[in-house]
């Protein structure tokens, strides 16, 4: 299995770096993509992450999920990008998975990608969630959407990501190998 993660500037590291560490661990395939046009992405709290890609540098259809992290202003800049939206809609239209967590789920509501799902997001941002049932659950699965609250509930949200991109016997052994159950 394979997966995209985005990285745009301002986004928040522990949400981006926990779901990679988790599912890398876990043994998927699991790239950084910078849709910045630099390698180097600096977060919302000025910790700089070198990517694996560039956006334009490769096709990025042959993924299995896009992971987008929350951060302000890493969110709006991910919101802004036409590529990336494009990008989206091709994995929506192919049935694939599309994960985000913290303000990121806003991108798919306010790309109306939500319309009648069950998903959650960081309190105080539910009017980005566009036709969707708000959850406040700390992961929120419905069909191809997996929605996520914040940083604490990083853990969780990997492990999901995991569990639906390999097994449920995967995430467990790996919560256990980092101390979490």
């Amino acid at each position: 299995m394979k997966a995209y993660l985005f990285l745009a500037t301002g986004f928040e590291e522990v949400e981006a770096l926990t779901v990679l560490d988790i599912l890398r661990r876990g043994g998927v395939e699991c790239d950084t993509v910078s849709i910045m046009g630099d390698y180097d992405v600096t977060s919302s709290h000025a910790v700089t992450v070198r990517a694996d890609l560039l956006f334009d540098e490769k096709e990025l259809t042959d993924g299995d999920m896009l992971i987008l992290p929350g951060g302000i202003p890493g969110t709006p800049n991910l919101k802004a990008h036409e590529g990336l939206a494009k990008l989206i809609n091709t994995y929506k239209d192919a049935g694939k998975y599309l994960a985000a967590v913290c303000a990121a789920p806003t991108v798919y509501g306010e790309m109306g990608l939500l319309e009648g799902k069950n998903a959650t997001c960081f309190p105080g941002l539910e009017d980005g969630l566009k036709g969707a049932n708000h959850k406040t659950d700390k992961v929120v699965t419905d069909g191809q959407f997996i929605t996520s609250r914040g940083m604490g509930t990083c853990i969780d949200f990997g492990l999901t990501l995991l569990t639906l991109l390999d097994s449920e016997e995967k995430a467990d052994e790996i919560a256990k190998k980092i101390v979490y159950k």
